[in-house]
């Protein structure tokens, strides 16, 4: 969610408007594999995941793919883990290998060891703290990825988890297999009146956000440009050979330091090489938010690796500027006896079709680089402008900019949630006070990055 505009009447949010009006690229692939055949290996990398380790597991259970492996890397967990995936593997009759690390090292080298020691054509990673709401997540995934080659991961949509969620699965009879007669007693209803605040005042945020920015910008995106810039990567499906060929690149340069957020480098290092990160609507799944609390430092991380990101592939950045030479190119590919050629040799076709390799990203860049550099100046720009406002005392501008901006992003909130419109209006005007100190605290991740960039040249950027 690195990439979310924080003001409705935004760059971004005017290319997705356009992207929805335009419509989408109306070529009809013709896929060389059926997505039917392919292999498919669920990690899922954990910390201290006791208390959603059973809602995950249960949820790959009812699965309409079943994978070929299901591996549950414990990252060092302090808690049990480990002996909680075991119990419940059994208990589903579900061949998982749990691998158990005695300190935790993250979740980068997870999916860089999983992608080399495994040869499934899809790597499906899973968050511990999440579970497929969508029996079919997993199928509809894989199908959207085997419609052309030049489509390297796919999500759906994510959204938060609430103990509704939970004791919806709980209700399952898979899960039901797993309390073996046991009423279900939820450890999260457990915690203290002020964390269950906390942790709703999340959701309720995180519910909006989500519904603005996968319902609207993000599948203005996906239709205007064939992908978005990274995977929610909580759940989501890569082309595993991809990603291995990722890691064999950039492990020498940066080690395991791929950013504070390893789901934007690697969404970031596959768009570089021509490859699309595209997202569903059509199938859910849950993940659990930490209390409100700690959200700055949630927001901090993932705008931090955006603009680290955005550091080392600047190629992507000055897309927009090379987008002359991409329609050039072409017209090229389309007209004259080159392009006719090119046609006539073209068995294969595939919507948003593109030239891989760094170099044509170098020289051409890349369509989806006008996400990327729209929402550098978006996260950059915004919260200097409410600040510099503020110091200049223009309190009368500053004041109709944010009224007519709540009320804009209200409105179209409440368009696009049809059947629960008034709720979630009133979910909106709660959070908009969070929203606005969420933007605010982007300067402090500006100003850290400008100073490990310029002054310390610190580049271990790691979460």
């Amino acid at each position: 969610m690195a990439t979310a505009p924080w003001f409705v009447i935004s760059p971004n949010a005017l290319l997705s408007v356009i992207g929805l009006l335009r419509g989408p690229d109306r070529t009809v692939p013709t896929p060389t594999h059926d997505w039917r055949t392919a292999v498919v290996d669920v990690v899922i990398p954990a910390y201290r995941e006791a208390e959603n380790i059973t809602h995950c597991l249960v949820s790959v259970a009812r699965q309409t793919l079943k994978p070929r492996n299901i591996i549950v890397v414990d990252d060092g967990s302090t808690d049990a883990t480990a002996a909680c995936a075991e119990q419940v593997a059994q208990r589903l009759g579900l061949d998982v290998q749990v691998i158990r690390r005695q300190s935790s090292i993250g979740k980068t080298p997870t999916i860089k060891r999983q992608s080399r020691e495994f040869d499934a054509d899809v790597e499906f990673i899973l968050d511990g703290d999440t579970f497929l709401e969508s029996p079919d997540y997993i199928a509809r995934c894989v199908e959207e990825l085997y419609k052309g080659v030049g489509i390297a991961s796919v999500c759906g949509r994510v959204l938060p988890m609430r103990l509704v969620d939970r004791r919806n699965l709980a209700e399952t009879p898979e899960y039901a297999t797993v309390l073996a007669g046991a009423p279900f007693v939820d450890p999260k209803a457990s915690r203290s009146r002020l964390q269950l605040m906390w942790w709703g005042l999340t959701n309720m945020y995180r519910d909006c956000l989500y519904r603005f920015l996968q319902g609207f910008v993000f599948h203005g995106q996906v239709v205007f440009f064939g992908g978005i810039t990274n995977p929610v990567g909580c759940a989501v499906a890569y082309r595993r050979e991809y990603v291995k060929d990722l890691f064999d690149r950039y492990e020498p340069q940066f080690g395991d330091n791929l950013t504070n957020s390893e789901d934007i480098f690697i969404g970031f290092a596959l768009i570089n090489q021509g490859y699309r990160n595209s997202q569903l609507l059509d199938v859910t799944a849950r993940s659990e938010e930490p209390l409100a609390t700690q959200l700055p430092r949630q927001v901090s991380l993932w705008s931090s690796s955006f603009l680290q990101s955005c550091y080392y592939f600047d190629a992507l950045v000055r897309s927009p500027f090379k987008a002359f030479a991409r329609m050039r190119r072409r017209r090229d590919e389309k007209q004259g006896e080159y392009g006719q050629h090119i046609q006539e040799m073209r068995k294969v076709q595939e919507p948003y079709r593109q030239a891989f390799g760094e170099e044509v990203t170098k020289r051409y860049g890349r369509p989806l680089g006008w996400i990327i550099f729209m929402s550098a100046i978006e996260k950059i720009g915004f919260p200097t402008a409410l600040i510099v406002m503020a110091l200049l005392r223009w309190w009368e501008p500053l004041l109709i900019t944010l009224l007519a901006e709540s009320a804009l992003s209200l409105i179209v909130l409440t368009v696009i949630s049809r059947g629960e419109r008034w709720k979630v209006l009133g979910k909106g005007l709660l959070v908009t006070p969070l929203r606005y100190f969420l933007m605010l605290t982007e300067i402090r991740t500006i100003g850290q990055f400008a100073i490990d960039l310029w002054i310390t040249g610190n580049r271990k950027w790691r979460k």
